[in-house]
């Protein structure tokens, strides 16, 4: 069924949780202009087509069709999303990896995930949704060290803090320029510690 008005609801609540997330963390242009691909009719149709309203529409397209052409546009698009950072190394063998990700387009990719989780779960939503899906996901991920680091420690944060402090933590340690090389620095210390 074609579902284009349920859809258009859907991403656009997105939208609203990201921009007020990213609003509240001073990142007023990335609240702005997150997922504005969505609304293309490269994404848009194709998200109509196979709308869910528990998941992805992308989800049902790859299912269908084995791979989902509304992702595949979006995910080269969007800078906050660790697919868009994946390509061939300089290596010998010249193998495909994830590059690291600037930070602010880590904490949009934060954004995003605690968003999806709100905009799906509604009422079942709670601060540990997001790790939770993280989790769920992680082995099949190809995302660099350091950027898996930083979105682990914010999801983590999370789930032991609730969202206003880690609003707060996200603004004073890992976006205040001062703060953020110290902070990276302490997430891979603690990666390696932890063996993650």
């Amino acid at each position: 069924m074609f579902h284009p008005i349920k859809h258009f609801k859907t991403i656009t609540n997105h939208r609203h949780l990201v921009m007020k997330m990213c609003f509240e963390l001073g990142m007023y242009r990335q609240g702005l202009l997150h997922d504005l691909s969505k609304y293309s009719p490269t994404e848009f149709i194709p998200g109509a087509l196979y709308y869910q309203g528990t998941e992805s529409p992308n989800n049902a397209e790859r299912r269908k069709k084995g791979h989902s052409s509304a992702w595949l546009h979006h995910k080269g698009r969007n800078k906050h999303h660790f697919e868009y950072w994946i390509d061939y190394t300089l290596a010998p063998d010249h193998h495909i990896d994830g590059n690291k990700m600037p930070v602010k387009y880590v904490v949009e990719m934060y954004v995003d995930r605690v968003s999806a989780s709100k905009n799906y779960q509604k009422h079942k939503y709670t601060d540990r949704s997001a790790l939770e899906y993280y989790e769920k996901g992680k082995n099949r991920y190809m995302m660099h060290p350091d950027t898996e680091a930083l979105l682990v420690e914010m999801l983590e944060y999370l789930a032991e803090n609730g969202e206003e402090a880690t609003n707060d933590y996200i603004r004073r340690e890992i976006l205040h320029t001062s703060k953020k090389v110290a902070t990276i620095k302490r997430i891979k210390e603690r990666v390696r510690n932890n063996g993650r």
